[in-house]
């Protein structure tokens, strides 16, 4: 089945939730039941919360240090390979960047393929994906697999054989409409997104169901209420946040119809609250002189209804954004003590480089603290107001070149999925330290091109040991925001980390090593010199009573541009080749999946 779908009409888990969240409902559909064991991994962020955690514990830190390569899988692809792989059972699951091969493979014999889904495409749409050709990854649910094609597909697989059963078109490249997300399977409905900010696509995010591949609902980023999707008592509880008209009357004109807010990163959902949680992107185009107003609702933390799309909260981060901190990363669930009452949470550290703390029930602000005290944009964020406090100096308005801005376009987070460890309530979070120079320009609007106007040149920000590290491991106190301990890396944690029952913190380098940290103090204890550089989060799994590590490699993304590329130029791939100049010298392309086992 294949259909085109129209802006008409539209309907106005990896592992069970923590122990500290609602219990999920007693009629658990397959994927929650799938999940509440923890030898499957069955969803990108680890499971509905998005805490991205093991709790198989047969690994630890007295025997992470024989952790040896069990096995490993080619993709026979270069460029970079995010996201992870699932398993289901006896089976593992693996995508890949473009042309987002799929392949399955039973783990009593891996080295054969069962089967492998190769889709066809044009391939004129890799000249309007922004940053890498990546794909961050499957969904599954219901014996079915869920992918996602570059050229703005989502496809149904059988999860046995590999028979396509549906697919549909919910984004167009003529526009600059790509998608490189991995899809999110919820109660009967796969969400997705698309990418594209910066050709000025205006994003939604779209609900279809799984067993049909029907439109449920569309809800978009900018525009009229009614697109928006906004429900009659939308922030209720947080009026001061903005409520009804602003989705136009805060953008000049029509400039909202080309205006970004895409969403292409990564969803939560609660199940008592019926809710989902995600960040819509940043406003296009990046040159802020050309788009006045506050650009609702771009850079938005968005919570809205699984079963209408109708929004319940919105929050934005960033008023009309200057710097392409663009709000899509990771939504963590938790729920913990504040002020001596126990709390629903939702955890997000945007690109903007604070680490943001809501109560997901009502969208009211906990705490919003700086993860890298080099964050100079911002010099607070008000919390009465949910405003942030902006530092002019480091502006980026027309007719002045910005120098010394922290956090870089890359953000102080970006893509990577990060851990929660409920046993200590301590994340561990994979960030960059990178800061830039900023040099606006004007330009027109060209369906299907790039509409960005601004020169951008990234280096290492001024906190690393050396004053040359680009990352770092950092664990913190979601609710105080206190820093327990950094681990700082040469180049960026692109990819994220996982957290372990047996007390360890897993995440991969762009210099192609994996790692192991003891979480009590970032000590690391145990790291593999993989083929090439990584830019997905490691996963765990266990098959017939023992437990692996697996995780992608395959240097690329925003990062690696310059590499998979071959760039010279220092501000081609939007600043990126400049600040990884040294990459190269490290690693090299090669995608596949590596498994480690005792």
């Amino acid at each position: 089945m294949k259909a085109r779908i129209t802006a008409t009409g539209f309907a106005v888990a990896g592992l069970a939730l923590s122990a500290m969240l609602p219990s999920v409902a007693a009629a658990a559909d397959s994927l929650e039941a799938l999940g509440a064991n923890p030898n499957n991994w069955t969803m990108q962020t680890g499971d509905y919360t998005g805490q991205h955690y093991s709790r198989l514990s047969q690994i630890t830190t007295g025997n992470v240090k024989n952790l040896k390569a069990a096995w490993s899988f080619s993709t026979g692809l270069l460029h970079g390979h995010e996201g992870a792989p699932l398993v289901i059972g006896d089976m593992m699951y693996i995508n890949t960047p473009f042309p987002n091969n799929t392949f399955a493979l039973n783990l009593a014999e891996p080295e054969k393929i069962v089967w492998q889904h190769k889709p066809k495409q044009d391939a004129s749409v890799k000249a309007v994906a922004c940053c890498d050709i990546v794909n961050r990854g499957l969904a599954y649910d219901d014996g079915r697999i869920f992918k996602t094609q570059l050229d703005g597909h989502l496809v149904a697989l059988d999860a046995k054989t590999g028979k396509e059963l549906w697919k549909m078109e919910n984004c167009d490249p003529a526009v600059g409409s790509t998608i490189t997300q991995a899809p999110f399977a919820v109660k009967g409905k796969v969400l997705v997104g698309c990418s594209g900010a910066e050709l000025g696509v205006r994003g939604y995010v779209t609900a279809y169901d799984q067993k049909t591949g029907e439109l449920v609902w569309r809800s978009f980023a900018t525009g009229p209420d009614n697109e928006l999707n906004l429900a009659k008592d939308f922030n209720k509880d947080n009026p001061h946040y903005g409520q009804m008209g602003l989705g136009t009357k805060t953008w000049e004109g029509e400039a909202w119809k080309i205006g970004g807010g895409t969403n292409w990163g990564w969803y939560a959902y609660d199940p008592k609250l019926n809710l989902f949680y995600y960040g819509s992107g940043n406003p296009a185009p990046w040159n802020e002189t050309m788009r006045p107003g506050d650009n609702k609702w771009t850079m938005t933390i968005w919570a809205r209804d699984v079963d209408t799309g109708a929004a319940k909260w919105g929050y934005q981060k960033t008023p009309h954004d200057e710097w392409d901190f663009a709000g899509v990363n990771q939504m963590i669930l938790t729920d913990q003590p504040v002020g001596g009452k126990s709390q629903p949470l939702l955890t997000h550290v945007d690109r903007n480089g604070i680490m943001y703390t809501l109560n997901r029930q009502t969208g009211s602000i906990v705490q919003a603290a700086k993860v890298d005290p080099a964050v100079n944009v911002f010099k607070k964020v008000d919390l009465k107001t949910g405003l942030p406090l902006r530092d002019p100096e480091f502006s980026t308005r027309m007719d002045h070149k910005g120098t010394n801005i922290c956090p870089s376009a890359m953000g102080f987070h970006n893509q990577g999925l990060d851990a929660y460890d409920p046993d200590s309530r301590t994340f561990y979070f994979g960030l960059n330290h990178i800061c830039m120079d900023w040099e606006p320009f004007m330009l027109p609007y060209r369906a299907g091109q790039f509409f960005v106007g601004a020169t951008l040149a990234m280096y290492p920000g001024p906190n690393g040991p050396t004053k040359k590290e680009m990352g770092q491991v950092r664990a913190m106190d979601g609710v105080t925001g206190e820093v327990k301990w950094t681990k700082w890396e040469k180049f960026s944690v692109w990819g994220g980390t996982l957290a372990t029952k047996g007390g360890l913190v897993f995440y991969n380098t762009l210099d192609g090593n994996i790692k192991a940290l003891d979480k009590t103090n970032g000590k690391e204890i145990w790291k593999f010199k993989m083929p090439s550089g990584a830019i997905g989060a490691p996963m765990s799994y266990a098959y017939k009573g023992k437990q692996y590590i697996a995780t992608n490699y395959g240097v690329g993304g925003w990062p690696g541009v310059g590499l998979v590329f071959d760039l010279t130029d220092p501000s081609a791939g939007l600043g990126a080749v400049g600040a990884f100049k040294e990459l190269q010298s490290y690693t090299q392309m090669g995608g596949g999946v590596m498994v480690f086992g005792l």
